[in-house]
């Protein structure tokens, strides 16, 4: 199937620019590329500092489990990740208050911080609110969601809710579908701002409309 492009508003991610030179020209794995490609768009999902992920996110993570499938030598999440902190662009870490596996970016600020939290002497505080993989669980698409909670759907808001989709996690899309009924706020407008915050400053921060604008409805 053709991708089929990029939607309106499309976020962008800040790739390190040694990615796209020398490690491009050394990264011979596909699957340690692809691993590597989602280590970075997870990194910066995170809020504060410092800023890892986890190895359990790793291997809950359904893009990236998808996306090793049918390569032909097979690799799972951890011989890629394996693969792209012996390459050095990532450091591996174990968080002394609970003995998790932790993996940061290869930068002195970042190595610093791990040995720091590997000796106990820096909390975990940085969390977020990436979405985990749970196989069993069908969540119902962004147009049923807008019927029950909204109304009934025009083109336009059609449009922009299979933009969304591209733009978001499901659980975001659920939640700030929640958040804008409970503050009786029932417009797409008003849920597209939620999703727009969270993007921006994190999922969680304050109450659903702390930093909107006025919200118009449909």
């Amino acid at each position: 199937m053709a991708f089929g492009g990029f939607p309106r508003r499309v976020q962008f991610t800040p790739v390190p620019s040694p990615l796209f030179g020398p490690l491009l020209e050394q990264i011979d794995d596909l699957g340690e590329l692809k691993c590597t490609l989602r280590l970075v768009w997870l990194l910066h999902q995170k809020k504060g500092y410092p800023k890892f992920v986890t190895l359990s996110e790793l291997l809950a993570d359904r893009t990236l489990a998808k996306s090793l499938v049918g390569l032909e030598e097979k690799p799972d999440v951890r011989h890629s990740v394996r693969l792209a902190v012996a390459r050095g662009t990532f450091v591996e870490g174990t968080v002394a208050q609970d003995g998790e596996t932790v993996y940061m970016l290869n930068t002195e600020r970042d190595r610093a911080a791990m040995a720091a939290i590997s000796e106990g002497r820096l909390g975990p505080e940085a969390r977020s609110d990436i979405e985990l993989w749970d196989a069993n669980i069908e969540r119902p698409n962004i147009f049923a969601i807008y019927e029950d909670n909204i109304g009934s759907l025009s083109p336009m808001i059609a449009d922009e809710l299979r933009d969304a989709e591209q733009l978001y996690p499901a659980a975001w899309i659920e939640e700030a579908f929640r958040e804008a009924v409970e503050q009786n706020k029932r417009s797409w407008r008003y849920v597209e701002r939620i999703l727009e915050r969270w993007a921006q400053e994190g999922r969680g921060d304050g109450k659903p409309g702390r930093y909107l604008k006025k919200a118009g409805r449909y």
